[in-house]
């Protein structure tokens, strides 16, 4: 049995949010599987369009031969660098499903899961050289915190960090197993798989500078979406989908309202239409395990 690139998560709900207009230009910033952008293009019409986005060239395998399709090997943090080349200044619906494919996390040589023992890669875009295996062996100590406070809820960081600088000196980690094999001294009891998945949540995002690139992502938003466009984001862990949530509710991924100076009312770009947890769908649950940490936050462009 053929594993799928990836089950889209809340697939109807985000589809009955994002497209108003069946006629309207529309983009699917992480395309990874296709699953979402075929879902859409089946909701367009032959007067509509999809522009897709994803880093990974693994991706590019699902590409969907539709004359109203486009798909670009980037980043979706470079959005705004390719609205004027392919005709994209302003949409009326942008779509972000956040993390990691579930292609990405079954192929072990891509070294994302605690599943198989691999080289520590974790690297969405392979043209980059950053591994997670040379922050391991070239961060100093102060930098090594910093990522697993920032990204992880991680206890005991600076133990974990100091085992890792133990081991370095005696020889590089360079596996997943062997990095595992450093941290089982440190997980809490019965807890192992919970305490390498947040470890190797930090690496991921840091090796992906996937809070920067989200950031940068929200800010270009607000320059290609019109007026009364959707906005639908999926995000499945509580770092990211704060600065979602915030941006959403402000405009920017701090969360700070502004207020007219003369009248004191709020101005935020955006008007904020719903939140949909997919742990509390239960055919979401039964049939996709990875969706239950999902959160999907829509808003609309005022």
């Amino acid at each position: 049995m053929t594993t799928p690139y990836h089950v889209p998560v809340l697939l109807q709900e985000t589809i009955d949010a994002l497209i108003l207009n069946p006629d309207g230009t529309y983009i699917d910033v992480t395309f990874g599987g296709g699953g979402h952008s075929k879902a859409i293009l089946e909701n367009l019409s032959s007067k509509g369009r999809l522009i897709a986005f994803d880093q990974d060239q693994d991706a590019l395998l699902n590409t969907i031969n539709d004359a109203r399709f486009t798909l670009i090997n980037s980043n979706f943090r470079y959005l705004n660098n390719f609205a004027s080349f392919y005709n994209f200044e302003q949409v009326d619906g942008i779509l972000a499903d956040l993390g990691v494919s579930s292609h990405q996390f079954d192929t072990p040589e891509r070294g994302f899961s605690i599943r198989f023992d691999a080289p520590l890669d974790m690297r969405m875009n392979q043209m980059q050289t950053l591994s997670a295996e040379d922050i391991l062996y070239q961060y100093s100590e102060n930098k090594l915190m910093d990522l697993f406070k920032n990204h992880a809820d991680i206890p005991n960081t600076k133990r974990l960090v100091q085992l890792i600088l133990e081991q370095r000196i005696v020889k590089p980690i360079k596996t997943t197993f062997e990095l595992m094999a450093l941290t089982k001294a440190l997980s809490p009891q019965n807890k192992a798989h919970n305490y390498n998945a947040q470890v190797f949540q930090a690496l991921r995002m840091e090796v992906n500078e996937e809070l920067k690139a989200l950031e940068e992502f929200l800010n270009s938003t607000l320059k290609l979406l019109k007026k009364e466009s959707r906005f639908v984001v999926l995000a499945y862990h509580s770092i990211e989908d704060r600065m979602v949530k915030q941006f959403m509710k402000s405009g920017n991924v701090n969360g700070i309202i502004e207020k007219d100076f003369l009248y004191g009312s709020v101005k935020t770009p955006f008007k904020v239409l719903k939140k949909i947890l997919a742990k509390e769908n239960q055919e979401e649950k039964s049939s996709n395990n990875r969706s239950r940490s999902a959160v999907l936050r829509v808003c609309e462009k005022k």
